[in-house]
């Protein structure tokens, strides 16, 4: 199962080739998204220039894949995330730790263009459908 990241959804809303084919190739692949994931698209969305056309596609995405939610597994998993990564001076954003929390304590496989980011988790599991088709 995958988990998508942010940039993955933006890309494919903008129809970016790569990550077109990718999603067909996996279409038969479960596939979610983190309520952050969700939250950034709204906020996104919010601060554009055209808030309702946005919006309306925030929530198209959110019925396509299931939104999953800020448990306390993913909290205790985002903490230990957190104090180790800034523990080791390699401190990440708060929302890209509860995205990386969230794929970790459901197991899945993080699909993100933002590997420079992420591969400082120890034990994420990424892959990358914005580079070549995979």
């Amino acid at each position: 199962m995958y988990l998508i990241d942010t940039d993955i959804i933006i890309y494919s809303l903008k129809g970016n080739p790569v990550v077109m084919e990718n999603l067909r190739n996996h279409r038969g692949d479960p596939m979610a998204i983190s309520v952050i994931t969700y939250g950034e698209m709204v906020y996104g969305a919010r601060k554009s220039r055209q808030v309702e056309r946005n919006l309306a596609a925030a929530r198209r995405v959110a019925e396509i894949y299931p939104l999953l939610p800020i448990t306390q597994s993913v909290v205790e998993t985002f903490a230990s995330i957190r104090s180790d990564l800034q523990l080791a001076g390699l401190p990440l954003d708060d929302m890209d730790l509860l995205i990386a929390a969230t794929s970790m304590s459901h197991n899945l496989t993080l699909v993100t263009n933002n590997e420079k980011h992420f591969s400082r988790v120890p034990g994420l599991s990424l892959v990358n459908w914005a580079t070549s088709p995979v």
